[in-house]
């Protein structure tokens, strides 16, 4: 009596977790949207090597130029870049950049104290558009300290510490979330940018050795790490490693192009939203983890690829490229 009792409640068990299970391993039923979360228990440890650190301040020095860098801009002026095309600098040459983490429309500075001495904003006194700037697109935004600095387009200007002499574009891409600005206040990327405009969230690109590969919004490769896992969804990039690999943050279905949106999953739900155990939402695309890398500083660059044997570009359909799925 005891064991039929037994054997019904497992069988009752075993069909209510398959009806709650979904793609992913997420024990909560998505809503119509591709946005799901789930949760995950986090592992340990991330591929050995690379270049540069995400987030607001990543990958700059101490306080070099920093002198140059706190000046008036004077006549703003158009230079031309081999690899970012047309690029937006002050009277002294200083390529001038934008943060992705400000917004234009209301124009909002999010770089304060330390990040500002890396990047140094721009001030506002005495700027006058040069040849090829239109002055209505220039402005300014009072910052939290109480100055003015310069906007293009609504996007607050600054300089990068790094930038020693004019020419030099060693902020570009840098965390992910630095761009020098274009003429027009959008991000200088050269022929992705120029030729294609503002590209969706995750789309695709062929690179020549690689092969179909995707890329974010800013044409930055990218990436999965073979430590994670999709079913169910669990991530081993975490702490330090995060700041070599940024997550992708969540990204609209309709804000794609080329992505299988289905997955392999029983259910076909692969494009969902992955609510990490650190509290970050993240993106995957049939159920895996996507990322970017520091050390890949302007679009096109692949420099993540096979780093620690455990990173790889991930294809439209999720798999990993020249890496067999672990």
């Amino acid at each position: 009596m005891k064991t039929s009792w037994r054997s019904a409640s497992l069988a009752v068990s075993a069909v209510a977790l398959l009806a709650l299970t979904t793609a992913c391993g997420q024990e909560t039923t998505p809503p119509a949207s591709q946005n799901v979360g789930a949760t995950a228990a986090t592992g340990g440890g991330y591929g050995s090597a690379g270049t540069g650190l995400g987030g607001a301040d990543a990958g700059a020095p101490g306080q070099e130029g920093i002198g140059a860098q706190t000046s008036t801009a004077g006549e703003l002026s158009v230079s031309t870049n081999a690899e970012l095309g047309k690029v937006l600098t002050d009277s002294g040459g200083l390529t001038l950049y934008r943060f992705d983490k400000d917004t234009a429309d209301p124009a909002k500075s999010n770089c304060d104290g330390e990040c500002a001495k890396k990047w140094p904003p721009v001030p506002a006194d005495d700027v006058e558009a040069g040849a090829g700037i239109d002055k209505a697109l220039l402005g300014s935004v009072t910052r939290s300290d109480g100055t003015k600095q310069l906007t293009v387009d609504g996007w607050p200007a600054y300089r990068f510490a790094k930038d020693i002499n004019a020419g030099d574009v060693n902020g570009q891409g840098v965390g992910g979330t630095w761009y020098a600005l274009a003429p027009d206040g959008k991000k200088a990327q050269g022929g992705a940018g120029a030729q294609t405009g503002d590209l969706p969230g995750l789309s695709t690109r062929k690179d020549p050795k690689l092969g179909e590969i995707v890329i974010d919004g800013n044409g930055h490769t990218v990436y999965r790490f073979l430590k994670d896992s999709p079913w169910p969804m669990k991530t081993a990039c975490t702490g330090e490693c995060l700041k070599k690999w940024p997550v992708i943050k969540p990204v609209d279905a309709k804000d794609t192009k080329g992505i299988d949106l289905k997955g392999s999953g029983p259910r076909g739900q692969g494009y969902v939203v992955f609510d990490r155990p650190d509290g970050i939402r993240q993106q995957t695309i049939d159920c895996v983890p996507i990322y970017t890398f520091a050390g890949d500083k302007k679009p096109g660059d692949t420099n993540g690829q096979g780093v620690g044997g455990t990173w790889f570009a991930i294809r439209p359909d999720g798999k990993p490229v020249g890496a067999s799925e672990q």
